[in-house]
C-alpha cells in the first residue's frame, strides 16, 4: 500500500500529502482518494474501466473520493459512470459510497450522491443502511438529508 494511503488511513492528514509520490505514479484509486482531478481524468480518459477499479485493499475510486473529502474527484467519477451502490470489499468495512459518506459525516458529498441517484436505504451486506450509521454518529444532519431523499 502506498505509504500516502496508509498515512491517511492513521488520521495523519499533513503527513499523507507530504509523502504523496508525483501525480503520473498515481493508480485512479489514489487519484482520487487525493483530489488530483486531472492525474484522475487521464487514467479515466485512458481507460474507461478504472472508473470501479477497486484499491489493493478493496475501496472504489468513490469511496476514496468521500473518504478524501475531495468532491472535485467524486463528481468526475460520477460523471464518468462510478457504481454509486460498489459495495467495498475491505476487511475493515463492506459499505455502499453513501455509507462512506455517512460514517465520515461528509454531508455535502452525501448530496452529490444521492442527487446523482445514490439509494437512501441500500444495504451493506450486514444489511446496514446509511441511516444506521448517521443515527449510530448522532448525526442529525447526515440522517434529515437521507430523509429528505426518501430514506425510511
Amino acid at each position: 500500500m502506498l505509504a500516502a494511503m496508509q498515512a491517511l488511513y492513521e488520521g495523519r492528514e499533513e503527513d499523507a500529502y507530504r509523502l504523496l509520490p508525483p501525480d503520473d505514479e498515481l493508480t485512479a484509486p489514489e487519484a482520487a482518494t487525493f483530489g488530483r482531478v486531472e492525474r484522475l481524468r487521464q487514467l479515466l480518459d485512458e481507460d474507461s474501466g478504472r472508473v470501479n477499479e477497486p484499491s489493493s485493499d478493496g475501496f472504489s475510486p468513490l469511496h476514496l473520493a468521500i473518504f478524501g473529502g475531495h468532491e472535485s474527484t467524486a463528481r468526475l467519477l460520477i460523471e464518468r459512470g462510478a457504481d454509486l451502490e460498489a459495495v467495498s470489499t475491505s476487511p475493515i468495512a463492506q459499505v455502499r459510497p453513501l455509507g462512506t459518506a455517512a460514517n465520515f459525516r461528509a454531508l455535502e458529498l452525501g448530496r452529490i450522491l444521492l442527487e446523482a441517484g445514490a439509494d437512501p436505504d441500500g444495504r451493506n451486506p450486514q444489511g446496514h443502511t446509511a441511516m444506521d450509521t448517521a443515527k449510530a454518529n448522532d448525526d442529525e444532519a447526515f440522517a434529515a438529508l437521507l430523509r429528505e431523499f426518501g430514506a425510511s
